[in-house]
């Protein structure tokens, strides 16, 4: 009789498949935005994927760190304008001149995660929060006003900064939502990730076996600061206008929301509800008078009856549901094998 056994697959072919179903939907949405969606579908669909890079990368402080961080939108702000600023005056062809504008906001946003990180995470919950929060009215505040410091224009405070390139397209939005996604995935995966949920489960019993805390917890919040700071470059190529106003709290009380609907944890989760929540908000503008009532209506049942978030902790994988399917064929094999005997 034969024993039955786990088909787990190899992790080249995990990469092979994921790398097809990814090549797949590209070609899905652009067949969709070319010949279905209008002009306007088209720029929702750009914002889709900018809210999902900041949905998922806020996911790693919040639903892998287990922390409570209220300044994404400061961290946002700061790759928006590094990456503007690059793109507008660099005299580099407009590909490349886009590619290191979205790369330089990353960096700049990341070592904003480091300086704001080092003293902020020695704190958390309510007190973590506040403390974020100043950080993202700081930058807001500062970007309204620096202007006067220097004395010459450069951010153009509460005017607005105009005439920025829009090279956000539907390629470099897809590009960069599915290296965020890859990033972060492998990052959670690895034995630093292991780390960074061992602090979120129990951060005494982390530290007593060797784990170090402060720099794990710092390593993390700036990870998920630089994806902030690259969806922020996207953006400024999306909209080809900053104004400060546009990084105040309640942008980041909206990422959040999207996070915490989605499932504290759950990659597939955020990109759900990041999904749902920029759609849902422009699908109900024929209602205009009670858009924003219904809007909050959709999120106090879902809190009601789904508190834990769309989906929870779980995160969808496909190579696991083959790996299944290939046991269940495998058990089912030995089975008739040994009826036939």
């Amino acid at each position: 009789m034969s024993k039955s056994k786990y088909r787990a697959l190899r992790m080249p072919v995990r990469y092979l498949i994921n790398t097809v179903l990814v090549v797949l939907l590209f070609l899905g949405l652009q067949l969709l935005s070319q010949n279905v969606l209008s002009t306007y579908q088209n720029k929702v669909l750009l914002l889709v994927g900018i809210n999902i890079i900041l949905a998922v990368s806020l996911n790693v402080a919040t639903g892998y760190l287990g922390q409570l961080p209220l300044g994404h939108a400061g961290f946002m702000a700061v790759g928006a304008y590094t990456s503007a600023l690059f793109t507008k005056y660099s005299t580099l062809p407009e590909p490349v001149a886009f590619a290191a504008g979205l790369i330089l906001g990353a960096l700049m946003a990341c070592l904003f995660g480091v300086l704001i990180g080092i003293p902020a995470l020695r704190l958390s919950g309510d007190y973590l929060a506040i403390l974020t929060l100043g950080f993202g009215e700081i930058i807001r505040i500062t970007l309204n006003n620096i202007d006067n410091v220097l004395g010459f224009s450069l951010f153009y405070g509460a005017k607005g900064l105009k005439n920025i390139p829009k090279y956000s397209d539907l390629f470099s939005v897809f590009l960069c939502v599915v290296l965020t996604c890859f990033f972060i995935h492998t990052m959670i995966k690895s034995r630093h990730g292991r780390a960074v949920l061992a602090i979120r489960d129990n951060e005494i019993a982390a530290e007593s076996c060797g784990i170090q805390t402060t720099y794990y917890k710092v390593m993390a919040f700036s990870f998920s600061a630089a994806f902030a700071g690259l969806a922020g470059g996207l953006y400024a190529g999306y909209l080809g206008v900053l104004d400060p106003s546009g990084f105040d709290f309640m942008k980041s009380i909206e990422i959040l929301v999207m996070v915490v609907l989605g499932g504290m944890g759950s990659m597939l989760g955020s990109i759900l509800s990041a999904t749902v929540l920029t759609i849902l908000p422009e699908a109900l503008r024929s209602f205009s008078d009670y858009r924003m009532v219904l809007y909050s209506v959709v999120l106090v049942f879902m809190m009601i009856f789904r508190p834990g978030g769309l989906l929870g902790s779980y995160d969808f994988s496909l190579s696991r549901i083959i790996s299944k399917a290939l046991s269940f064929g495998g058990s089912k094999g030995a089975k008739e094998d040994a009826h036939h005997e």
